[in-house]
């Protein structure tokens, strides 16, 4: 059976396909993927082993021109990639407009959420079968639930597997001494403070553990430079891609991260991470794994609908009580 996954962006959301794949290869003998991708997320579906191919699109950047994009031969390329092999299924796992768009470029039987599950209730229109998903779960499980519906197996018991840690190992010495700062998010309301950044990472390096600061944009890489400064013992990475940084994640003892899609990565390779968060439900996308914590702001800090002062009441001293129970064994 081959069935092809369209799920686009972001990354966090990517990273939350993947345990549904080893859901069905293990109830599926046989079960083979492809899976359309933003082009800048195409590693991440390329490491799970039950995925043969991957077909990276554009969308967002043909959006931009899409009178000559949409005309253009990368566009053209990609439709025929799509047109060309026999699938025995679509499934659209994202629910949006731009998602419904591409899986109904497909020739093969389309499955999605049904209206009252969907992101986006115009998508369902493309679909020939509208699968319910109860809302009130946590994105992973949704995810799962939509694909032993679609292809017909029974959900299996217990929490999902990423499929992807033992395929990113590297064998060598066991972890370092040493912590990652996620410190980098796409939306200001999601930052923590670089006050409360610097005041955990002067803890962290008083422990005796290195801290690494990795960045994806300019702004991100000057940030990463304020928190460490002055501070011996704190490592402002080089630009790395996501393969890079999952390397560096399996050579961590710990991480911390605000709400970003690393912090994801760091869940999917079973890495121990506290995560920070202001106005997100942790129940419905909270990084979804083993030795995950979550750090919500206070209730009363909530009730002020200021995101900022919510991520800025989540202390440095709560923080390291949660990150040093990890790192000695105690959570």
């Amino acid at each position: 059976m081959r069935v092809l996954v369209v799920k686009m962006s972001s990354l966090g959301d990517v990273i939350h396909t993947l345990p549904a794949l080893t859901d069905a290869a293990g109830s599926l003998p046989g079960i083979r993927f492809d899976w359309v991708v933003e082009e800048g997320f195409a590693e991440i579906p390329s490491w799970h082993p039950a995925v043969d191919t991957v077909i990276p699109v554009a969308l967002r950047r043909w959006r931009q021109r899409p009178l000559r994009d949409f005309r253009g031969p990368e566009w053209r390329r990609a439709r025929n990639r799509l047109r060309r092999p026999v699938y025995d299924a679509v499934i659209d796992a994202q629910g949006l407009l731009k998602s419904a768009f591409i899986t109904r470029q497909v020739r093969a039987p389309r499955y999605g959420m049904d209206r009252k599950s969907v992101r986006e209730r115009l998508a369902c229109a493309v679909y020939d079968h509208k699968v319910p998903v109860p809302k009130n779960m946590h994105a992973v499980q949704r995810t799962r639930l939509l694909f032993a519906r679609a292809l017909g197996y029974q959900l299996p018991a217990g929490p999902g597997d990423y499929g992807i840690r033992d395929q990113l190992a590297l064998h060598g010495p066991p972890p370092e001494p040493a912590v990652l700062f996620f410190h980098g998010t796409a939306r200001a309301e999601k930052l923590w403070p670089q006050s409360h950044w610097r005041e955990l990472l002067q803890q962290v390096v008083a422990a005796g553990y290195q801290v690494w600061l990795p960045w994806g944009s300019v702004s991100e890489q000057e940030r990463a430079g304020r928190i460490a400064a002055g501070i011996e013992g704190a490592l402002v990475l080089p630009r790395q891609n996501l393969r890079e940084l999952a390397h560096r994640l399996l050579r961590v003892q710990a991480a911390v991260a605000v709400d970003t899609g690393l912090g994801h990565l760091g869940a999917a390779l079973d890495v121990p991470t506290v995560s920070l968060y202001g106005p997100t439900s942790t129940r419905l996308v909270g990084a979804y794994g083993r030795r995950q914590v979550h750090l919500q702001s206070p209730p009363g800090a909530a009730r002020s609908g200021d995101p900022h002062a919510m991520m800025a009441s989540i202390s440095a001293a709560a923080v390291w009580a949660e990150l040093r129970a990890i790192l000695t064994g105690d959570s």
